[in-house]
């Protein structure tokens, strides 16, 4: 049997044109304009997001999602209570990290991120276990769940060099894991590491994003800033580090804009010359 092609005599042929797809991720913001931090802000960013549920996909299980998640800034407060000795605020840098569920592989990237913090002249102050509540979880994003940990680095002699440093030992961590086998198994990501923001985000729904990470909903985790994005996969499979937002933004590029920046420099010739 012979398969046609998309083209636009296939396309007169069937109810279908990939003319008319143009499905994107959903993407909001909450900030409070005087950098006031409250819950309020966290609490309005995730009613965002799942007032955004229509933007994102999910399986046919309706429990496994495309991706969703949130960047804030650090909750300094919040980590205090946890029993974290982190010092001032701007002192330290934290973030979460996907690992392995094999203990083993875990362990490795573990050791992986040690070695590197030290040699970059930096202390790994702390590992957190992340609370999550897998049971939420559909089969698909069980089956790829991480392990999740937070971890606490600290040096430098200013913020600015810290986050400078951090960037570059997240670099270093990443390249030493891409030598091993692990890098194949995409099972390893770090998910952010700063001085100033972190994010939570996940292979889950715009609905989920609460439930699996229950720090989002104490009372006392807050911040000035919610940038929420809710993933509709449509170039790529949906995985965990492929949720958005990403390190420093959220952003709804699609490749099927190619079309539309070619229009755009189409009807731009007689003046591009």
């Amino acid at each position: 049997m012979t398969v046609p092609k998309l083209t636009d005599e296939y396309d007169q042929q069937s109810l279908y044109s990939p003319q008319n797809e143009h499905d994107a991720c959903g993407v909001g913001l909450i900030l409070n304009l005087h950098g006031e931090k409250s819950h309020e802000i966290v609490e309005n960013g995730l009613q965002v997001l799942e007032n955004m549920v229509h933007r994102g996909a999910e399986s046919a299980d309706n429990k496994t999602g495309d991706g969703a998640g949130i960047l804030v800034q650090i909750p300094h407060e919040f980590i205090l209570l946890q029993g974290i000795p982190v010092p001032a605020k701007g002192k330290y840098g934290t973030g979460l990290v996907f690992l392995p569920k094999d203990a083993n592989k875990a362990e490795l990237c573990l050791n992986v991120i040690k070695e590197n913090v030290i040699k970059e002249g930096l202390n790994l102050l702390a590992i957190r276990d992340v609370p999550v509540n897998s049971d939420i979880l559909g089969e698909i994003s069980a089956s790829n769940e991480p392990t999740i940990k937070q971890i606490f680095i600290t040096g430098g002699t200013s913020q600015e060099e810290l986050e400078r440093k951090l960037y570059i030992v997240r670099k270093k961590i990443e390249k030493g894991i891409l030598k091993s086998n692990i890098s194949k198994e995409r099972s390893f990501y770090i998910v952010s590491l700063s001085t100033k923001q972190m994010i939570y985000k996940g292979m889950l729904t715009s609905l989920q994003l609460r439930e699996y990470f229950p720090d989002l909903s104490n009372t006392n985790f807050t911040s000035g800033i919610a940038l929420v994005h809710s993933r509709f996969s449509t170039n790529t499979f949906p995985t965990w580090d492929l949720a958005q937002p990403f390190r420093m933004l959220g952003h709804n590029g699609e490749i099927n804009t190619i079309r539309g920046n070619r229009q755009w420099m189409e009807s731009r010739e007689s003046v591009l010359k």
